[in-house]
């Protein structure tokens, strides 16, 4: 039985042929039951897999009407997420070549990375407040998150 709030599944093989740059599996998932956009999805799904080396820098993406085919969504969504995509650095465009996964400076997606952590642990040490939790008790929730994990 499949869950009813995943609405879309991809899994993709592209082949670029003119420079033999090849993008196995492209999986982005979609989800109706996520208060997040759907362009967010795609970008976060994206970046994830492009900061983790599954996409593989010089690697050809799917293309803006191909993705939004597959994904049977807007192309003015995909367009969307491939242009914060851009912004950011992650990809480069092409004119009538493509999005290309971009090179990627480590130290640049740590600094990224550090400052979405912040981000989040700022919205945290918030939300505790409300309710008097301390940082022994924040503490204690993480070593505990991050030993599930392991």
């Amino acid at each position: 039985m499949t869950n009813p709030y995943i609405s879309y599944i991809l899994c993709l093989s592209y082949i670029y042929s003119y420079k033999k740059r090849v993008i196995e599996i492209l999986e982005i998932i979609i989800s109706n039951a996520n208060n997040q956009p759907i362009y967010e999805q795609i970008y976060d799904q994206i970046k994830a897999q492009l900061i983790s080396g599954k996409i593989k820098e010089g690697e050809l993406l799917p293309s803006i009407r191909s993705l939004a085919k597959e994904l049977r969504i807007s192309v003015i969504t995909t367009k969307r997420a491939y242009d914060e995509l851009e912004k950011d650095g992650y990809i480069n465009t092409v004119a009538g070549k493509g999005c290309f996964a971009a090179k990627q400076n480590s130290e640049i997606i740590k600094e990224k990375c550090l400052c979405d952590i912040e981000t989040h642990m700022r919205k945290i040490k918030e939300a505790a407040s409300y309710i008097n939790i301390g940082i022994d008790e924040l503490s204690e929730m993480l070593t505990l998150i991050m030993e599930e994990d392991s």
